[in-house]
C-alpha cells in the first residue's frame, strides 16, 4: 500500500510527523485519523483502519502528536485542547495539499479530541469515533497514582507501557475541564459512534451516553469480540471497512 510521509506544524510551533495512506484505485475521499492517549500513529488501531481506508479508496492522514513517535516537542507540554487543535491543523494541513477532508476517524482519547475538533473544521462531513470516552478526564485513571503529586508539584514522570513521559499540572486541569456535551449537541453532521462491549479500558457505557446525546444522523455499531486496543487480527480492519461503507454517502472526492 502506497504511503506518503508528511511534515506539518503544531499548533505551538514544533513540527508534528504523520503518513498519508494514498487511497488505492478510484479516490473516495480523505480523511484524519487521531491515535488514542500515548499511542502515535504507528499503533495497530491508528495504521490497520488507516490502511484498510485508503485500500477501499480513502486516503487518511495519521500523525504523532505532540513528543511522540517522530514527531518534535515535549508530550508534557501538551494537553487535550492542544490534541483537538493539531487535528485542526492536520485538516489544514490536507486542504493545503489539495487534499479536502470529509472524514474525521477517532480512536480512543482521539475520539473525543475529534468530537471537539470538528466544530472548527466546517468542510469536514462525517465524524466516527471508535472506543471513544464521553469525558476525556476518563483518562486519569491511566496516572491515578501520580496526579496528587502532579497537582501539588506541578508535574512529575509516569510511565505508559514502554514510554517514560512527564505529566504536568497543566495538563490535569484541562482535561478535567474538557466537556465533549456541547461539542456532540452541536456536531450537526453524521456521527458513528463504535464500540465494543467488552472494553475493559473504556467502557460500553461511554458510548451510549455520546449516541444519546448526539443528534440524528446518528449510528453506532457494537464491534463484538473486539479488545480496546483493536489489536486481534481483523479487528481494526473490520472496524474500517463498517467505518468505510457509513461514509460513502459523506465522501466528496
Amino acid at each position: 500500500m502506497a504511503s506518503e510521509r508528511v511534515r506539518f506544524p503544531s499548533s505551538s510551533g514544533e513540527v508534528l510527523a504523520g503518513i498519508v495512506d494514498l487511497p488505492h484505485g478510484t479516490v473516495r475521499g480523505w480523511g484524519v485519523f487521531s491515535h488514542g492517549f500515548t499511542l502515535g500513529k504507528d499503533c495497530p488501531a491508528a495504521a490497520r483502519i488507516c490502511k484498510q481506508l485508503a485500500a477501499e479508496g480513502v486516503g487518511m492522514l495519521r500523525f504523532d502528536n505532540l513528543g511522540l513517535g517522530d514527531s518534535e516537542g515535549d508530550w508534557g507540554d501538551g494537553s487535550f485542547s492542544h490534541k483537538v487543535a493539531d487535528t485542526v491543523e492536520a485538516v489544514r494541513f490536507m486542504e493545503g495539499s489539495d487534499r479536502p477532508v470529509d472524514l474525521l476517524v477517532g480512536h480512543s482519547f482521539g475520539g473525543a479530541a475529534v468530537l471537539s475538533a470538528a466544530g472548527s473544521c466546517p468542510d469536514v462531513s462525517a465524524v466516527a469515533t471508535v472506543a471513544a470516552p464521553y469525558d476525556p478526564s476518563h483518562v486519569e485513571h491511566q496516572y491515578d497514582a501520580v496526579v496528587e503529586r502532579v497537582i501539588a508539584d506541578g508535574e512529575a514522570p509516569v510511565t505508559f507501557g514502554d514510554k517514560a513521559l512527564t505529566l504536568r499540572r497543566e495538563f490535569v486541569e484541562d482535561v478535567r475541564r474538557a466537556d465533549l456535551r456541547a461539542c456532540i449537541t452541536a456536531l450537526r453532521r453524521p456521527l458513528l459512534v463504535m464500540h465494543s462491549p467488552t472494553d475493559n479500558t473504556v467502557g460500553i457505557a461511554n458510548a451510549s451516553e455520546i449516541f444519546r446525546t448526539a443528534r440524528h444522523p446518528r449510528s453506532f455499531v457494537s464491534l463484538e469480540g473486539s479488545d480496546h486496543l483493536l489489536t486481534a487480527p481483523g479487528q481494526a480492519k473490520r472496524a474500517a471497512r463498517i467505518i468505510s461503507a457509513w461514509a460513502d454517502p459523506y465522501l466528496s472526492p
